[in-house]
């Protein structure tokens, strides 16, 4: 009877099913036993800035997480940890630009956090200090760390979160005319400060002498500015020196208007 080609294919299959319910068994079995166990230790890790630096660390994540849960994720059995929460929790914190969360086989909740990168600390023209990040959001000033960025004072607006699908808010051409600056090595290293006058022109401020470079409004001539000042420095600068002028004004259609001291 056991040698039906029939019989021998039957219990094959049934040998199959069998085992595969039974590695179903064991892993849910080893699935619900983890959701059981404690965690046992929250490892933080916070990817550093450029330079290394931490706008928020591992402790700060930590007491951030108690206060939304109430309680150390440590003490919590990891069926109770609902991850996305955390991720969310965290997300929520203006110095988070991501996060990611997961509990290990060991029991250990393992948090990764990617900070936000300031690219503009703004004194606006209500007296509040923060910085933009490269994408447009507002980031609180740290009490670990001052980033090393371009300056922005002057008539500011109040910063909005929609400010980069805003037509005529100032916010917007200067967060243009920051990423320009940084985009090029040699403006990047130039420049310190950008000034935004009363009829809403861009002053820059440079790091050596102590002219200024009135830029004017930041629009399709932006490119063309940015090349004629760069002729003049190469060239001008190059027999004048640095501290013959006061003013550089690129206001003019293809001129660099300079006023002596």
């Amino acid at each position: 009877m056991f040698n039906d080609p029939q019989t021998k294919t039957s219990l094959k299959r049934i040998a199959w099913v069998g085992g595969a319910f039974l590695t179903i068994m064991l892993i849910a079995g080893a699935v619900d036993r983890k959701k059981e166990l404690t965690i046992v230790a929250t490892v933080v890790e916070v990817d550093p800035l450029e330079n290394g630096a931490l706008l928020i660390d591992s402790l700060d994540v930590v007491k951030l997480i108690e206060r939304s849960f109430g309680m150390p994720l440590d003490e919590q059995a990891a069926g109770l940890v609902d991850v996305g929460r955390v991720e969310r929790v965290l997300e929520e914190d203006p110095f988070v630009k991501n996060a990611e969360v997961a509990i290990t086989a060991n029991s250990r909740i393992k948090i990764y956090v990617e900070q936000r990168q300031p690219i503009l600390r703004v004194i606006d023209n209500l007296g509040a200090q923060y910085y933009i990040d490269n994408d447009g959001a507002r980031v609180p000033l740290s009490k670990h760390f001052a980033a090393r960025t371009l300056v922005a004072t002057g008539n500011i607006p109040p910063h909005t979160p929609e400010f980069l699908t805003k037509k005529n808010h100032l916010m917007k051409p200067l967060f243009e005319l920051t990423n320009f600056i940084l985009d090029d090595p040699f403006w990047k290293a130039l420049f310190e400060q950008i000034y935004v006058n009363s009829r809403n022109e861009f002053v820059l401020v440079p790091k050596v002498g102590d002219q200024v470079v009135i830029f004017g409004k930041w629009d399709s001539n932006a490119e063309d500015k940015f090349r004629r000042l760069k002729v003049f420095y190469e060239e001008g600068m190059s027999r004048e020196g640095w501290q013959k002028y006061h003013s550089i004004d690129l206001r003019y259609r293809g001129q660099v208007v300079c006023e002596r001291k």
